[in-house]
């Protein structure tokens, strides 16, 4: 199970421009969905789908605003 999702990279090219602290925020949080897309496929194998919904929005104040995510699980009947 070695699938490439490129979370690191693609951080790192759109925050080229972005001061340092905006910098450490999203290497934090391209670290954490990495964990999130293994943890994703570690489900799946173990027999679930899961889907990731947008349960809401959260809003800086400034113009800024992040979906805020949940899971939706399901099995397979007779699993």
């Amino acid at each position: 199970m070695n699938v490439q999702t490129r979370v690191k990279e693609r951080a790192e090219e759109q925050s080229s421009a972005m001061n340092d602290d905006q910098q450490a925020a999203i290497r934090m949080l391209a670290n954490d969905l990495h964990r999130l897309n293994h943890s994703i496929m570690k489900a799946v194998e173990a027999g679930v789908s899961v889907e990731l919904v947008r349960s809401g929005r959260h809003h800086s104040g400034e113009g800024n605003w992040g979906d805020l995510m949940i899971p939706v699980i399901v099995t397979q009947k007779g699993a």
